[in-house]
């Protein structure tokens, strides 16, 4: 049964211009054997037709759906890369690998877009041609680099090789994430805190501080008076951040040179900008150095390279060297026209073009730099939280200070 159900699945409607479905069926073949499998189609129609002239009778078809799912996370796929690159190295067939990986995920709308491209393969499409009809999941360089796989009849190596990048990818983002989200985490609880303060307590205090009918020291007046600003115009409070922030999301998104601006001034933060700046170099040595190893020309190497910076001063940069780089300057002088790349992978650089061997360099100059955002990491953390306890004991004793001072004073007199 098994044996007739595989053989049985792979039965195939004809192309249709509509959209097609996934259809589970089950029936009957011709020596009497139950048999199931499934096929995409338009229609329900179809699909029986086509299984009647197998000389399959039909007992149940049924459309696959795909309810809920989040949205598609990069760390799918990049275990769906790992995943195709292991089982194509195997020898399993691609449409099979397909259905495998749709089935292991547990993301019904990552399933269904497998069963997409799957269905792209069947269709004629090239690999490279399927994925790039799902841009907001495959980007530019994984498209290129699948493309020159298959060109070279290397595409298990080149998979392997991208499932590589994406794992150290996503594993220095993760870092970055990291090693920002303490500072941010500890600003909004205290902001929260310090919020409840002033529109709550610190009014309380203030009718307290009415019944003495005496003067209040000159630091418990200024937290007052700041209170009641908190309390009078809390709209300004809540919206000007939001708005602020909007705007600037908006300005980052839309401009291009609000972006490199704002990118540029990141860079130049004190210490959380020589982490950024590390990670931009990494992530652009890595991505060159798998896009050149897989055979990639240089200069359309350099077209997928200034995205994958994350930062656009790195995007801006990459488009004067491929300009120069084109014109035959060579790789490394164009890098160091652009003045953002550290005199460490300009001599690497130079030391692989003149060897031959530029994919390895950058590799080792991309696995230094992740080792040293995993030192700035470290360091940072260690750095911003005595600066925090510091900065929320001023803040908050302060203001416990203000309130008691008029309480001390009571007692003195008293």
């Amino acid at each position: 049964m098994a044996t007739a159900a595989s053989r049985a699945s792979t039965v195939r409607a004809a192309p249709t211009a509509a959209k097609a479905n996934i259809w589970i069926w089950q029936g009957v073949d011709r020596a009497g054997k139950k048999v199931r499998g499934e096929m995409r189609a338009a229609t329900e129609v179809v699909v029986n037709n086509a299984l009647r002239r197998q000389g399959i009778k039909v007992d149940k078809i049924k459309k696959q759906t795909f309810s809920g799912g989040g949205s598609i996370k990069e760390k799918e796929i990049s275990l769906f890369t790992r995943q195709l690159a292991t089982m194509t190295r195997a020898g399993v067939p691609l449409l099979q690998a397909f259905d495998i990986a749709a089935r292991s995920t547990g993301n019904p709308r990552f399933s269904r877009l497998l069963l997409e491209v799957k269905g792209d393969i069947e269709g004629g499409n090239s690999l490279a041609v399927s994925f790039k009809r799902h841009p907001m999941q495959f980007d530019e360089l994984f498209c290129n680099l699948v493309a020159a796989g298959e060109q070279a009849g290397i595409l298990d190596a080149i998979l392997d090789r991208l499932a590589t990048y994406k794992e150290k990818t996503i594993a220095l983002k993760g870092k970055i994430k990291s090693a920002m989200f303490y500072p941010a985490a500890v600003i909004v609880i205290a902001t929260v805190v310090v919020a409840v303060i002033m529109w709550f307590v610190i009014p309380a205090f203030k009718q307290v501080f009415t019944s003495f009918g005496a003067d209040l020291p000159w630091l418990t007046n200024m937290i007052v008076a700041i209170s009641d600003w908190f309390v009078n115009f809390w709209y300004i409070v809540l919206g000007v951040p939001l708005v602020a922030g909007f705007v600037l999301w908006y300005l980052w998104k839309r401009f291009p040179g609000i972006k490199h601006w704002i990118d540029r001034v990141s860079l130049k933060l004190p210490v959380l900008g020589e982490v950024l700046e590390k990670a931009a170099v990494a992530r652009w040595t890595r991505t060159l150095a798998t896009m050149f190893a897989a055979g990639v020309p240089l200069v359309d190497s350099l077209s997928s390279v200034g995205g994958a910076a994350g930062n656009q001063v790195f995007a801006d940069a990459t488009k004067k060297i491929q300009t120069n780089v084109s014109t035959g300057t060579a790789l490394t002088v164009a890098m160091e026209d652009t003045g953002v790349f550290p005199s460490m992978a300009l001599q690497m650089t130079r030391i692989g073009e003149e060897t031959g061997a530029l994919d390895n360099m950058l590799s080792k100059v991309a696995d230094f730099y992740e080792r040293e955002v995993d030192d700035a990491v470290a360091a940072l953390s260690s750095l911003i939280e005595p600066i925090m306890i510091v900065f929320l004991g001023v803040v908050i004793g302060t203001i416990v200070v203000a309130m008691y001072l008029p309480i001390f004073k009571l007692g003195a007199v008293v």
